[in-house]
């Protein structure tokens, strides 16, 4: 018999209003979860403890990185076969990179949540939760790193993306598609992951690493605001290849002098940074700049290697090798 352990951590899936119509808001615990199971999961037995009780919007990286060590503590017990983590949709594709990242052991993890809440009678939360459960229990899910399973596909962490406000089909994984599927209860992984997983050991996670998107003649003040208000890093959601409006060039080549790397990945959904283009700040220039192209990590996933990289102190030559394998 498997033995999942599913660790809930809020979000739509333990969420319901109070009242017709007023806010939702998350609250149920992993058992309540659990009771409400419509399908038996013969020869699956399954614990389970709640962690969080929040919207995965209002998550911070400390404490989804202690959920990653607990999911470390719990898979390290020789009678646990995987770990199921109940979530909110909002961020479940960062959590689960970080576990990607993070988790050392080759047990199954899953993350599942819902779009639509406890408290409708359409709730698709029981569903994820038991193919969940049951693609953690999978013996070929082993060695593949945080996956999540919504709506009957498996996607792996690395590649997964939240694709839809609000539909139930909402995951996908653009460029690289799902892992496999759960049909009927079975479970069915059709490749694994091309790229060999790496495992981080991180003391923290470092909580000032920026985002900036670019638009259409995005100012470079405020890449240069955020190195000078305390960013250890800053990650540009550039154009296309890896191009940004004028000035970046010169504003990245500052951050750098000042310790701080800019990382530069592409805001398109699909296809990788390379730099092809020169002129003021094309990729090209931007790599004269001394900036680390991000390859086909998006830019919410490359902002996180970077806190993974900086939390275990790796200067920017151990910063440029890491996104060169990952990426």
């Amino acid at each position: 018999m498997a033995r999942i352990h599913l660790i809930a951590t809020g979000g739509t899936i333990a969420s319901r209003a109070e009242t017709q119509g007023g806010p939702v808001t998350a609250g149920l615990s992993a058992q309540s979860l659990l009771s409400g199971l419509h399908d038996p999961l013969d020869g699956i037995e399954v614990s389970a403890e709640s962690f969080q009780a929040k919207g995965s919007y209002a998550l911070d990286l400390a404490t989804v990185f202690a959920l990653c060590q607990r999911i470390e503590t719990v898979l390290s017990a020789p009678e646990i076969d995987g770990v199921v983590v109940t979530h909110g949709t909002d961020t479940m594709e960062e959590s689960a990179y970080l576990a990607y990242l993070l988790v050392g052991s080759d047990k199954p993890v899953v993350f599942t949540g819902a779009q639509r809440h406890a408290g409708v009678a359409d709730t698709d939360g029981p569903r994820n939760i038991a193919e969940a459960i049951r693609a953690a229990a999978c013996p070929a899910m082993t060695g593949m790193g945080a996956a999540i399973v919504f709506e009957g596909e498996i996607h792996s962490a690395r590649h997964v993306t939240k694709f839809h406000a609000s539909r139930v089909d909402t995951f996908r994984s653009p460029g690289f598609g799902k892992i496999g599927d759960v049909d009927e209860g079975q479970v069915y992984v059709a490749r694994a992951n091309a790229t060999p997983r790496r495992i981080y050991r991180p003391e923290r996670l470092d909580p000032a690493v920026e985002l900036v998107l670019l638009g259409l003649g995005s100012r470079p003040s405020y890449l240069s605001w955020a190195v000078e208000t305390g960013a250890t890093g800053v990650v540009l959601a550039a154009f296309g290849r890896g191009n940004a409006p004028e000035g970046f060039a010169q504003a990245a080549a500052q951050a750098r002098a000042q310790g701080c790397p800019v990382v530069v990945a592409t805001r398109c959904p699909e296809g990788r940074t390379l730099p092809v283009y020169g002129n003021d700040s094309g990729g090209r220039s931007l790599e004269d700049a001394g900036v680390i192209f991000a390859g086909a990590l998006p830019p919410v996933k490359a902002r996180l290697l970077l806190a993974v990289l900086l939390g275990q102190g790796a200067d920017l030559v151990r910063i440029a090798a890491a996104f060169a394998q990952e990426g």
